[in-house]
């Protein structure tokens, strides 16, 4: 017997099991465990996918809704720190439905009573929300296997066909989200979609921010503005009135930077009814999407949020819904609050509401929704 090759046989084996072992422990700069997020759903293979920049910057995306589960950022002492709300598996994106990163779609916030008329034709959608239809129904994007297609160790592509009927929307909808991480640091986000039946179309980026890195504090000493002299009144339903009304001397006036829980318990219809910040603000931007529309920033850490997009309104949501009862990433639990969504999009309603920008959709057309997330220290 070569006793010789045997050794070198056997020192081989052993490589390669210290090979498999560590990539199968293997960890994001995270904490994520890839391993966690491969399994099927729906016969669909779903999988992390991890996005890097020169500077460090990690940005981890999930094609199950099209997720963003994780954002490392560095802090004012250039510590990184995880600056969205998410999971640690896939297993408890489908125990405990959310919409943390997800992709929405096909019409993200809220349609009226569930109902559009769309070329003479009345479509009733699902009523999951106060009666109305929220972020397309109970089984909207967020929670379908997107296909991925990584581009570049900076780029993902995702893509996804809605069939027509979906949620009670027509076409057939085959609509694609692409993730790119740029050197500036941004998460630069470009939504199409092409249909083949007239039907509506309306999609965001639904992470929770927590620019302290630490989700179980609150968001009440954010800094945040926005670009709007109008926000868009909802009525105790959460449903927009149809009023487009001015900001001035409200407590919806974020024109100069104001801490977000400085006004967010007064006593204010507005925020009664949305539980406090729940709603879409009407952008002076115009669709320039080369000027900020909104900027969030956390004086505990310096980190700086600030938001581009194409799009005519911005849903501002400061965690009113978190209660303590979802336990995230780390084992931390997400407390009252603990973070500012900052959804880009059309207005809530507008297939109700011909007089609002248009989500209209035609075949031949092609959607095309813009959003860029900057991030930034300021010391």
């Amino acid at each position: 017997m070569n006793y010789r090759l045997v050794t070198l046989l056997v020192g081989w084996v052993l490589l390669a099991s210290a090979c498999t072992s560590k990539q199968n422990v293997e960890t994001t700069a995270s904490g994520l465990a890839p391993a966690n997020f491969q399994t099927e759903v729906d016969g669909k293979q779903t999988n992390l996918f991890v996005l890097k920049n020169k500077n460090g910057m990690e940005v981890c995306i999930t094609n199950f809704g099209g997720r963003i589960v994780s954002v490392i950022v560095p802090d004012k002492n250039g510590v990184m720190k995880d600056v969205v709300l998410g999971f640690d598996s896939i297993r408890d994106y489908i125990k405990y439905p959310s919409d943390f990163g997800a992709s929405i779609g096909r019409y993200a916030n809220r349609i009226n009573q569930g109902r559009i008329t769309l070329d003479g034709i009345e479509y009733q959608l699902p009523q999951n929300n106060y009666g109305h239809c929220l972020h397309g129904g109970p089984r909207g994007f967020q929670y379908q296997v997107f296909d991925a297609r990584p581009l570049s160790d900076q780029a993902l592509e995702l893509t996804y066909l809605s069939k027509d009927g979906e949620e009670g929307f027509p076409g057939n909808l085959t609509c694609k989200v692409t993730f790119t991480l740029t050197d500036d640091n941004a998460i630069d986000i470009r939504y199409s979609a092409e249909t083949d039946r007239t039907t509506v179309v309306n999609m965001t980026n639904h992470s929770y921010f927590n620019l302290d890195g630490n989700p179980s504090g609150t968001n009440s000493d954010y800094l945040l503005t926005i670009d709007a002299d109008s926000y868009t009144p909802v009525d105790s339903t959460f449903m927009t009135t149809g009023e487009i009304a001015s900001v001035e001397g409200t407590d919806m006036d974020f024109r100069q930077p104001v801490a977000v829980g400085a006004r967010i318990n007064n006593d204010f219809v507005q925020l009664k009814y949305g539980k406090g910040y729940d709603h879409n603000w009407v952008l002076n931007t115009r669709g320039d999407d080369s000027r900020p529309c909104a900027t969030l920033e956390s004086p505990l850490t310096g980190i700086v949020l600030d938001v581009y997009t194409n799009e005519p309104g911005i849903q501002i949501y400061a965690g009113n819904f978190l209660d303590g009862t979802l336990t995230g990433k780390k084992g931390i639990v997400y407390n009252h609050r603990a973070s500012v969504c900052l959804e880009t999009q059309k207005y809530p309603d507008t297939p109700n509401k011909p007089e609002w920008p248009s989500a209209l959709l035609k075949p031949g057309e092609k959607y095309d929704s813009h959003c860029i997330y900057k991030f930034s220290v300021k010391k």
